[in-house]
This record gives structure tokens, sequence and C-alpha cells, in this order.
């Protein structure tokens, strides 16, 4: 029995020419294809339908404008969706990459499907993540920090899967996520200058944050992104209190390196925070690193409903 697991792809392609190839493409490589047209795309999207990722043609749109502004559409309506575009020429690749370099994983062209094959395999096969998963960290992250800091816009760039340890910036928080179905770590880095703006800007005095404000603040906005993970997908229902394996965690300062004793894949948020007023944008990455326990089979969601009967006192997870 074939124990690869196949994903639902959304197939965004006008062109009768390409569409036995990209039938016999998905046939071939555990690839589901469910085809939409253009009015009907976004209604899609907002559907809970569980894509793996999008075929796209740098054609979709009556207009080489229209084709991009609906790539960014549909980025923002399903940013955990990877975005893989076929393009009829050299040319034409090109000059989409310039003008979607941000959103899109990968292009290739009709005559080269190979391309295709690598680039799903490395965005959509290399680990199994739920879609729930990927977007309900989004949306925690995205409503901590807009709560925490309501004069910046923050954006979220399709989730991927990175294997360097290279730490970003000066600062770094971890906290351990334990579970029935994961154990491992959250980890958020960041510079110190803006997030030294960002504790200046919370301040009804304004004045030069210290370092340990600073950390304060990272701490705080981790604990909280932490506290909403738990009452949405662990509750109560934790790790066994048995499992004491652990692994060393090897920070090297020189080289800004950091090893969690594991080969596994990392699962990566890059967080885009722009200042409403004057426009300059910095960055945030947060890191799920499963390098203890991870299985996805055992993953799931607590309904909302559930968690505020909880908080409130109606209900208790037996």
């Amino acid at each position: 029995m074939n124990q690869k697991p196949v994903s639902k792809i959304l197939v965004l392609d006008k062109s009768s020419v390409h569409n036995r190839t990209i039938k016999e493409f998905c046939d071939a490589n555990g690839l589901v294809p469910l085809k939409a047209r253009k009015s009907t795309v976004m209604a899609v999207l907002r559907t809970n339908i569980d894509l793996g990722g999008i075929l796209y043609s740098d054609d979709f749109g009556d207009t080489p404008e229209e084709t991009v502004q609906l790539a960014l559409d549909i980025h923002a309506a399903r940013p955990e969706l990877p975005i893989f575009m076929r393009c009829d020429s050299q040319s034409s690749q090109t000059g989409l990459e310039n003008k979607l370099d941000q959103i899109i994983c990968a292009t290739y062209l009709a005559d080269g499907m190979e391309k295709l094959r690598d680039a799903i395999n490395r965005y959509i096969f290399c680990v199994m993540y739920p879609n729930a998963l990927l977007r309900g960290i989004s949306e925690i992250t995205t409503s901590v920090l807009t709560n925490q800091f309501q004069n910046l816009t923050v954006t979220v760039d399709t989730p991927y899967i990175v294997r360097d340890r290279v730490i970003f910036g000066e600062l770094f928080s971890l906290i351990p996520l334990e579970s029935a179905w994961c154990r491992g770590f959250m980890m958020l880095q960041a510079e110190a200058t803006p997030l030294m703006a960002m504790a200046n800007g919370r301040s009804a005095i304004p004045a030069q944050p210290t370092f340990r404000e600073v950390n304060d603040l990272l701490g705080e906005i981790t604990n909280l992104i932490w506290g909403a993970f738990k009452n949405r997908y662990i509750g109560d229902n934790q790790a066994s209190l048995s499992r004491v394996v652990q692994v060393p965690i090897i920070v090297n300062h020189n080289h800004r390196y950091i090893s969690f004793g594991s080969e596994n894949p990392q699962l990566c948020f890059h967080l885009r925070l722009t200042d409403q007023v004057t426009g300059s944008c910095f960055s945030i990455y947060e890191r799920f690193i499963f390098n203890l326990s991870w299985s996805p089979d055992d993953f799931m969601e607590i309904p909302q409903e559930v968690n505020q009967l909880i908080a409130s006192g109606e209900l208790e997870l037996f």
C-alpha cells in the first residue's frame, strides 16, 4: 500500500493546452487537482477547504496587472498556501518573479515540470503540517501583535520549512510546547533596536527603554502567543509526565547559532511589522521546533466555543 500522503491543490490556469499536462503531473505526484474560475477564486478560498497549495499561471488575469493583483489577493486570503506559478516564457518568468518575489514560492516554464516537482517536494511533502494549525498560528500571532501595537500593521509570509540553525537578530525567546501530539519549543527571534522602538511606543511618557524592558516585551509577546496556542490546540491534554527524554540545546553566540539536538526541519513564520505613520518595517521570525515528538495524525483543534465555556467555568475538561 502506498503510504505517501496526498494533498489537494487549487489549479488556477485557463490554458486548455496545459490541462492534460497538469492533470498527469498531479496524478503522478500525489496531488488532487481542483479547478476554480477567476470569478469564484476568493469565495473558494474563504471556505474551509483543506488545500496544500496553488498552481497559478502568468496569464490567469486578463492583464498582467490583474494577474499580479489576483496573486496578492490570494496570498492575503490564505497566506499559509504556497503558490507555484507557470510561465509561458523566460521573460514573463523574470518579470513576474520581480513583482511577486515575496509570495511566489517557485516559478516554472510550461515545458519544465521537473522544477515544479522539486518545488512541490520542498514546500508540501517535506513534513506534514495540518492546514488548520498553520492558519491558526498565523491568526494567533497576528492577533497578539495587533492588540499589543495598534499603530503597526502585521503581515505574515507563507509559512516555510527551515533546516538552518542560524539565529536572526540579537534576541530570541524560547518556551516549551508539551502535548499528546507534539513536544518541542516555540521560538521568537528579533533585532533589538526595533523592539526598543516598540517598547518606547507603548509608554505614555516616551523614554529610552532599557534592555530589561525590551526582554520583558519579547517575553510578554511569547507568553501571550503560547497561551493562545495552548487554549486552541492543547487545553489540559498535556503530554504524559512520564516522558522525561530530553536533548541538549546548544547556543553559540559567536556564530549566532542554535541547535536543538535534532535534524528535524522547523516550521517558520516570517512576521513583517509596518509602522502605519512612518512606513518603516521590521521582522520577527517565529519558529516551531518539534524536536522531541511530532504526531500530526493525533492533532486536534479545540472548538472555540468549548474554550469560552471552560473560561467561564461552565465546562471542565475531563
